[in-house]
């Protein structure tokens, strides 16, 4: 059974900077995307904020952004650690929601159980 654990979200300033982490435990073999969605409030769906994906046997990642997040946020992961991280720079009022990660592995999709984000102006 796998398992998402997020931490790493906050109450933070307009301009300032978090860095969310996403920890995966059990059999992640086959992990074939990971990334991070949002929810903002009042809002019913997710929005994809970050990806990396992989589409061959290279083991390559490549990464998708987002319009509204690019150049502010970085998804990268540390394979020794099985976790996925999100660095948000330059944060905005309208960056505030829940924040849920996945992985897609072996083509099942996992998630997190979310974690707030506030970005005060």
């Amino acid at each position: 059974q796998v398992q998402l654990v997020e931490s790493g979200g906050g109450l933070v300033q307009a301009g300032g900077s978090l860095r969310l982490s996403c920890a995966a435990s059990g059999d992640t073999f086959g992990t074939n995307a990971m990334g991070w969605y949002r929810q903002s409030p009042g809002k019913q769906q997710r929005e994809l904020v970050a990806r990396m994906t992989t589409s061959g046997l290279s083991g390559l990642f490549s990464t998708n952004y987002v319009d509204s997040v690019k150049g502010r946020f970085t998804i990268s992961r540390d394979n020794t650690k099985n976790t996925v991280y999100l660095q948000m720079n330059s944060l905005k009022p309208e960056d505030t929601a829940v924040y849920f990660c996945y992985q897609v592995i072996r083509y099942m999709n996992y998630w997190g159980q979310g974690t707030q984000v506030t970005v005060s102006d």
